[in-house]
């Protein structure tokens, strides 16, 4: 036979912080007792008894000077209130996912929403919760909530907020929220499930269905415990739910060849580990699986101190914080904006529940049990480490420039923030600093100074390399006739300088079109992405010759090309003269329409018939290639065709 023991078997870490806390209360001499059990386990409860730890079962009974423990599911307000005036040394247990439940309930409720908790009414975490809230709404089923949603249909438009009990089972809570989701107009969801306990239901139904028997380890009365047992149930036949290794059947266990082992959250690890061991004596397994709790006791009861480095898994990703296990007796997270310094990594899309994380711990506050750690911190010690190599070997870095300060830019280069002066950031002396702003840029580390948090960079020195290089590569290929895409840097009255990938060429004004024009302008403008030809150059002066317009964009040959004599053609007078008329037939292209051949009758003078910017159909009656002249006939298209022809 083999046995598997679940991994996420015993204490949560809320319950192993509430057990903790006593302890601790117990060693440092303090007269101690809790309000109500300290957690759903009688063998800690008789054990603590022993020790002289008393329960009591209301603030009434606490004494002046005495050390009172409040239990890890919480207790109401109204509870904490008094004990708070009863004089004892009050200690808060409350597991804080509970504690952050209260919050949500309290702010909400003032928020003038109504609350609607998912969970058993009788137990002792929902009733704390019910106690921050006004006229709460317990429901233990989607029935409930759609029966309550129905007797009165004016409470589907209510303004509604919805938490859970924190050891509530996943499933049935998803169709809760399906339910508000659907039916409400106004409906916010919290999800105050505690990950460890998704997880330990989400192994247990996995084990069951693997497994031809069942321990569900824990005491009877908690709540997570007995769900436990009913989720086995579901995969498997054969479920003991036992207090201790006393209860066991062992003819249960008849038959099987694989028994698997799981236990509630307030299970302590030495019950789970009698169990183990008297089923392994009896049943003569060959192989037990059994996890090392001394040592995972010890690593639950760890100090962790300000600086170290940790290791844990992720167990949620929430819109303000990821919450991580440690493996100790503390709540972890990692605040959104410490996860890391780059600004475009996305949390939710960088880890998932599961993943393991390393990250810094920057607080911890033993009171509430929780430290709070950085990922982005640990991420920027290995920065620093990079960023002092790169500046003495001189290496190139990237990063993105963040914002524009007196004197210069900011660059974030591996979430350090690198100081660019602005005359060693490549922007021409007057020039636009903003526009380098969100964009990525390689730059090459000048000065660190890493206990001042000083890091200054420059940004020309590798643009001039690049330039210095890209010009070499140019000369070294560069011939008449040869092609490149560039960009228009400057303009002059002359002309227009284009970048041509390090070098600079220029366009004369009269190589920028084929028709007369005043200005480049008219043509390109800066920041334009042209196609440019080589016409000359001068290697000794470094001058390049470039040409613009081409034979292919000739007004002349695309005219050839689309039209010959005899054409119709709608053209559009541009100018008048006493002998005719100046037709444009397409741009840098006119005819002309002599006077005798713009009507079918004599007229004194063409404005008589046509006036500028009048658009009129003419034939092309002949074509002068050696002049490139093109005559034009509205009257051909008027007189008879014998006429035409004579």
């Amino acid at each position: 036979m083999q046995i598997i023991l679940a991994k996420t078997a015993g204490f949560c870490f809320g319950v192993d912080r509430a057990v903790e806390m006593v302890a601790e209360s117990v060693r440092s001499g303090n007269k101690t007792a809790t309000l109500g059990p300290i957690i759903h386990n009688r063998h800690v409860v008789d054990k603590f008894l022993k020790l002289g730890v008393r329960e009591i079962a209301a603030p009434e009974e606490a004494e002046p000077g005495e050390t009172v423990i409040i239990r890890a599911h919480g207790v109401p307000k109204r509870v904490q209130e008094k004990l708070a005036g009863s004089g004892a040394n009050v200690l808060d247990a409350t597991c804080p996912f509970v504690k952050k439940i209260h919050t949500i309930v309290k702010n909400e409720t003032e928020k003038g929403r109504r609350i609607i908790i998912f969970g058993s009414p009788t137990h002792p975490e929902v009733e704390a919760i019910a106690s921050f809230c006004d006229d709460p709404v317990i429901v233990q089923s989607p029935e409930e909530i759609e029966n309550w949603l129905s007797e009165e249909p004016s409470r589907r438009n209510l303004p509604i907020s919805m938490v859970s009990q924190t050891t509530s089972a996943q499933k049935m809570w998803e169709s809760c929220v399906r339910i508000a989701k659907k039916e409400c107009t106004n409906c916010e969801i919290f999800d105050t499930i505690c990950r460890a306990t998704e997880m330990r239901q989400e192994e247990a139904a996995i084990l069951s269905q693997k497994c031809d028997a069942m321990v569900v380890v824990g005491d009877a009365r908690s709540s997570n415990t007995g769900r436990l047992a009913m989720i086995c149930e579901q995969y498997c036949k054969k479920v003991s739910l036992v207090d201790q290794a006393d209860d066991l059947e062992m003819s249960l266990f008849s038959g099987a060849n694989t028994v698997g082992i799981t236990a509630g959250a307030s299970t302590p690890s030495w019950i789970i580990k009698e169990v183990n061991n008297k089923m392994s004596e009896e049943l003569k397994v060959e192989t037990a699986m059994e996890e090392n709790f001394a040592e995972l006791l010890e690593q639950s009861l760890k100090t962790l101190n300000n600086g170290d480095k940790v290791t844990g898994t992720v167990m949620a990703v929430g819109s303000t914080e990821i919450e991580v296990d440690l493996g100790t007796k503390h709540t972890a997270y990692i605040p959104l904006e410490d996860f890391s310094g780059d600004p475009n990594v996305k949390p939710e899309e960088a880890v998932k529940v599961g993943d393991q994380i390393e990250a810094i711990v920057v607080h911890v506050n033993d009171g509430e049990g929780v430290v709070r750690l950085s990922k982005k911190r640990l991420e920027a010690g290995k920065a620093w480490e990079e960023i002092e190599a790169a500046a003495e070997n001189k290496d190139i870095v990237e990063g993105v420039v963040t914002e524009e300060n007196k004197g210069g830019i900011v660059v974030n280069v591996k979430g350090i923030r690198v100081f660019v002066p602005a005359s060693q950031s490549g922007v021409a002396k007057g020039g636009d600093l903003g526009e380098l702003v969100k964009k990525t840029v390689q730059l090459r580390i000048t000065e660190v100074n890493r206990a001042r948090r000083r890091v200054v960079g420059s940004i020309r020195s590798v643009a001039s390399e690049q330039r210095k290089a890209a010009q070499e590569k140019i000369w070294s290929e560069i011939e008449v006739g040869k092609q490149y895409h560039g960009t228009v840097k400057s303009l002059t009255s002359y002309g227009a300088f284009v970048d041509i990938g390090g070098v600079d060429g220029m366009v004369h004004v009269s190589e920028l079109s084929w028709n007369r024009i005043k200005n480049p302008a008219e043509v390109v403008k800066v920041g334009d992405e042209i196609d440019v030809f080589v016409i000359a150059l001068d290697p000794e002066k470094k001058k390049i010759s470039l040409g613009y317009k081409t034979e292919a964009t000739n007004p002349w040959t695309i005219f050839n090309n689309e039209y010959k004599v005899g054409d119709v053609v709608t053209v559009k007078i541009v100018k008048l003269m006493t002998f005719g008329a100046f037709a444009e037939i397409i741009p840098g292209v006119d005819g002309l329409i002599h006077i005798s051949q713009i009507a079918d009758r004599r007229i004194g003078k063409p404005e008589d018939v046509l006036s500028e910017g009048q658009e009129v159909d003419a034939k092309i009656i002949d074509i002068d290639q050696e002049h490139k002249r093109i005559s034009l006939s509205i009257r051909a298209l008027l007189a008879p065709a014998d006429e035409d022809e004579e």
